[in-house]
Formats: C-alpha cells, sequence, structure tokens
C-alpha cells in the first residue's frame, strides 16, 4: 500500500457550470451560480468540486476550446467571482478543482493567430503544421470528432492538426518553450490555491511523429487517430516533465483522464512515482459501445461482463496506486439509464444499486451534477436538438455507415453528452428553477418529479442515500476500512450479483449488488451480520442466505 494521500479521503462533485445554477438570469450557469448553492454541496457532504472548464473561449465544445488559459469566459462571471468561491467554499471546507486542458487551445487563442497569420511566426511551432501531400491532407488519420485530423491552412499548401475539432489545433509538445508556456500557466493557478487539476485528454500530447497513414476502419475512407496519437512511446517525458516543473512544487491533487492506458502501463501513472494522483479507468464505463467515440457500434452487454471489467480495473489498480471512481460524467449518458436495462426500475432503486455498488470501491468516488437525484436521459425528437458536436458528428456517421435516420438518432439519443449536460432541475417550477432567462439547453422532461427540493426534503430519497452513503465513508466508525482497506471481489456468486469485500486487520465488510430485474440469491460469512445500508426496506435472510429483490443493494459488516 502506498502512502496514505489526503486527497484519498475526498468525496468529489464534478460540475458542469453551464447547466449548475444560472445566478444573473441569462440562461447560463456560472460562477455566481456555483456559489449560491454551496450550501447544498455542503448539505451533500462532498469535500471537493470539480469544476469543469470556465476559461476565456467561444464555446465551441463548451469550454474545451481555450482561448485563453488565464481569463474567465464571460458568461461565467469574473476572476473576482472565482476569488470569492475559492473563499466561500474555503469557509465551508470545500476545495476546488478546475479542469486543465493542455492537448489543444481554441483557434482563436492568440498562439494560434499569430502562428495561422504568420507563416514565419515563432508559434507556428507552437502547433501541428504539415505540407500537404498530393494537394490532399498529410494522411488518412480522422479525428475523434469526425472527418480528418487535418485543416487546410488558407493560401497555403500546409494543413494543421486537431485530433478533436477543427477549432481546436493540437499544440506541439515537441517544443520546450509551448511546454514551458503551459508549466507556468499552471503554476500561476496553482498559486492561487486550487485544490489541483483534472487533467483533460492528457494521453494525446504524444504523436507518432512519423505521421504515416493507416488502413481505413471507416466507409469515410478514414482511420481513427487513436493508434497514432494516443499514448504513443516517448509520452512519458512529457508527462514526467509536467509533473517535476508543476505538481510536484506543490501538494495537490492531479487527475488525469488517460484513455488507452493499458494495465501494465499503470505503474507509470499512479504508482508511488507516477505522473498523477489517480486516473479514470474507462474500460468498463464504456462497455454499452464498442468505441467510445463510435456510438453506433452497440454491445449486447452482460452484468458478468460488466463485473469482470470493474473487478479487472480494481485489482490492477491496487497493484500499484490508486482510482477515480465514477458511473457518470460531463462526456457520460445517465447511468441509470446505460446500466438499469430494465426501465421499470430506472428510478430510486436502480440508483441507488448503482450508488452502492461504485462508492465503496477501492479509490476516491466523483459524484456528477444530478447524480444524486437520480437523473435519466432525456429522449430528443431531432438531430437539431442537440448543442453537443460529438452527438452531430455520431449522427452523420451512423447514416454514412447505413443506418437510417430514425437507428441514428436513437444512438445519439442514447450516448450523448448532451445528456449529463442539461441544466439542474433545483425545484420543479418552470425551467427547473435552473434560470429566469430562456436556457442554454433544454432540461429533461422529467424535471418536475425530479428535483432537488424535493429530494433534500424527502428522507427516503436518492439525494439522501448518497448523503448517508458520504457519511459512511467519512465520519462513521467505518471511514479507515472504506477508504484505506483492501478490495477483494466475493466468487461464486451468481452471473448477475456484483459483490465484494472491503478488508483491514480483521475487518470485513461487503458490498452486495442484485445488478438484474430478477430475483437472486447469495451465500455469506456469517448469519448475524449487522446491515449498514440497503435500498429496500428490509433484508430478508434465512440462516448465511440472502434473497434479493432485483436491483437490491445492501452493505453489510461481517
Amino acid at each position: 500500500m502506498i502512502d496514505k494521500k489526503w486527497w484519498q479521503e475526498e468525496v468529489i462533485y464534478q460540475i458542469y457550470p453551464r447547466s449548475f445554477y444560472d445566478e444573473n438570469g441569462d440562461g447560463i450557469g456560472d460562477i455566481k451560480g456555483i456559489i449560491k448553492k454551496l450550501d447544498y454541496l455542503k448539505e451533500l457532504g462532498i469535500t471537493m468540486i470539480w469544476i469543469c472548464p470556465i476559461y476565456k473561449s467561444p464555446m465551441v465544445d463548451n469550454g474545451y476550446d481555450i482561448s485563453d488559459y488565464l481569463g474567465i469566459n464571460k458568461e461565467f462571471g469574473t476572476m473576482n467571482d472565482l476569488d470569492q468561491l475559492l473563499k466561500e467554499a474555503e469557509q465551508l471546507d470545500i476545495k476546488v478543482m478546475l479542469d486543465l486542458v493542455i492537448n489543444h487551445t481554441s483557434d482563436e487563442h492568440i498562439w494560434f493567430q499569430e502562428a495561422i497569420n504568420n507563416p514565419d511566426s515563432p508559434f507556428r511551432d507552437y502547433y501541428i503544421f504539415k505540407d500537404s501531400v498530393d494537394g490532399k491532407e498529410p494522411n488518412n488519420w480522422r479525428s475523434i470528432f469526425g472527418g480528418s485530423v487535418w485543416q487546410k491552412v488558407p493560401n497555403e499548401e500546409k494543413y494543421y492538426m486537431h485530433v478533436f475539432d477543427k477549432k481546436q489545433p493540437d499544440l506541439n509538445f515537441e517544443n520546450p518553450k509551448l511546454r514551458n508556456e503551459i508549466y507556468n500557466m499552471i503554476n500561476t493557478w496553482l498559486d492561487k490555491g486550487l485544490a489541483g487539476f483534472r487533467i483533460d485528454s492528457i494521453t494525446f500530447l504524444k504523436k507518432d511523429q512519423n505521421f504515416e497513414s493507416l488502413k481505413s476502419d471507416g466507409n469515410d475512407g478514414l482511420v481513427t487517430c487513436k493508434y497514432k496519437t494516443r499514448n504513443q512511446p516517448g509520452i512519458e517525458v512529457f508527462l514526467n516533465e509536467l509533473k517535476e516543473k508543476t505538481f510536484n512544487k506543490y501538494d495537490c491533487i492531479t487527475v488525469g483522464e488517460a484513455p488507452g492506458v493499458r494495465y501494465d502501463e499503470l505503474s507509470e501513472f499512479i504508482g508511488e512515482d507516477g505522473y498523477f494522483s489517480m486516473i479514470f479507468d474507462f474500460k468498463y464505463a464504456d462497455i454499452d459501445v464498442e468505441s467510445g467515440s463510435d456510438w453506433f457500434k452497440r454491445t449486447n452487454w452482460t452484468t458478468k461482463e460488466f463485473k469482470d471489467l470493474l473487478f479487472n480495473s480494481q485489482n490492477e489498480i491496487q497493484k500499484v496506486g490508486w482510482g477515480a471512481n465514477f458511473i457518470e460524467n460531463h462526456d457520460q449518458p445517465r447511468a441509470i439509464s446505460k446500466f438499469i436495462t430494465d426501465e421499470s426500475y430506472q428510478n430510486f432503486i436502480g440508483g441507488s444499486a448503482l450508488a452502492l455498488m461504485y462508492f465503496f470501491l477501492r479509490g476516491t468516488p466523483f459524484i456528477y451534477q444530478g447524480q444524486e437525484l437520480g437523473m435519466t436521459n432525456f429522449q430528443r425528437q431531432s438531430i437539431n436538438e442537440f448543442n453537443d458536436i460529438s452527438s452531430v458528428d455520431n449522427y452523420y456517421r451512423s447514416i454514412d455507415e447505413g443506418f437510417t435516420e430514425e437507428e441514428a438518432l436513437q444512438f445519439v439519443n442514447l450516448r450523448s453528452r448532451d445528456n449529463t449536460r442539461t441544466p439542474f432541475p433545483w425545484d420543479n417550477t418552470k425551467n427547473g428553477g435552473f434560470t429566469n432567462g430562456t436556457p442554454w439547453l433544454s432540461l429533461t422532461e422529467y424535471y418536475p418529479s425530479t428535483n432537488a427540493l424535493d429530494e433534500v426534503n424527502n428522507t427516503n430519497s436518492l439525494f439522501n442515500f448518497y448523503k448517508k452513503m458520504i457519511e459512511i465513508r467519512t465520519f462513521s466508525k467505518y471511514k479507515d476500512i472504506l477508504t484505506f482497506g483492501t478490495f477483494q471481489e466475493v466468487e461464486n456468486v451468481s452471473e448477475n450479483i456484483i459483490s465484494y469485500y472491503r478488508q483491514n486487520n480483521n475487518e470485513k465488510l461487503q458490498v452486495i449488488i442484485n445488478l438484474s430485474n430478477q430475483s437472486n440469491q447469495i451465500n455469506v460469512e456469517k448469519n448475524d451480520f449487522k446491515v449498514i445500508m440497503h435500498n429496500y426496506e428490509k433484508v430478508v435472510n434465512n440462516n448465511q442466505i440472502i434473497n434479493l429483490k432485483p436491483y437490491e443493494a445492501i452493505l453489510i459488516e461481517l
């Protein structure tokens, strides 16, 4: 076990600022809105907030296209507002973590404007420019958001590279001057007193420098750029330098969004001398699709397959370091809609089963805004109702791959990132109490019956279920075992049961989840176990056999 760190004890709440709370009535959530709702977060019990990008941006990708790293986007407020948030959060013992996006900038960033407008500018080497090949793009790589990764430079036979949208040109980390600019920016933010960063798309910093084309994998003649731009050999040089020049100087938390990392590489990323405090593992989160960026490649996953991926992740991370546990974020659909396949249980029962399943895994738990209310996916009727650029891309790619418009729309409804970006429903009034204006994105149709006011006041709500889980992990006599105890899979159980032990010295707790709409049974070690948490009225047991109802979830002390 690695030395205990303060960030292992945190419970982190992710805020999508555009959709959290609109204080000034323009239809867009803002920093003052977060300040106004700090008491709600304190009531829930979380100890840290992670705020998605609030930097200056044209908002093509909702803030992940940054035009000024040290400026606040005016729709969110001002730097004074952020200073006030940091101050008031500290008074409530809530730490603040920001998003860090350093793989790319906006094409409106001054660096890129200088680069694109002046071929002799030193800023041209801050980005990746390549000559055309036979009058066409330098290679056949497809961007994460669809289409070529290359965009032509006006009046030149050159292209610039964008792994994501064409308005998000990739930075050239091969350039040490660029890297030092990034490090100075990071240290400026950490000097303000941030707890740390969630680091976006960090495994894309290193590109294969041969830039060769590969065999096409789609009807568009292109191939996913992941094979040549994600977790490439040599990235360790950049990530070690990043850590040494910034994070190591501060006692901060660093959470890497690190897709493409193999388990035999985990020690480099989160080991005792790893690049980050923890990383997100997407291998179980993306079980519903063959590829996280190709939503039309659906899978007919089973609970056993999901369990195997989840437990394998836990076991591999436990060997070397620490994990970031999640079931929702701003790039995923709502967990209840994705993991609870029987719609009649897409309610408190299903939501609490998922909550208990993941929250007490070994690692730091993350809660995404609205997850604690049991929010579900929407059902949009037209592609024109979507804001997310990835949703639009997947819709047209699905049609190009031979699916009908109806099928394409269904793929997008199931997987759209807009599902978790809809405005937060604070009450059952117009626009869910999110804004007095017109919301930037339509709410789900469920907010009159799923909203924060009702759930806070209902002792049997999912909100209060999450509140109790947080209290148990943070303050109860089980705090140490649930935070630092080891993880062990419970074997020889039904394929639809997900069960594991958390152990510490002679203490042992067991989490039991029936992730199905069928009744099940499980044998436990003792018949005099103590029930700590439960999502039904009572546990039905006969000696050492527990009879489980559909989506029943139990935490017991053995």
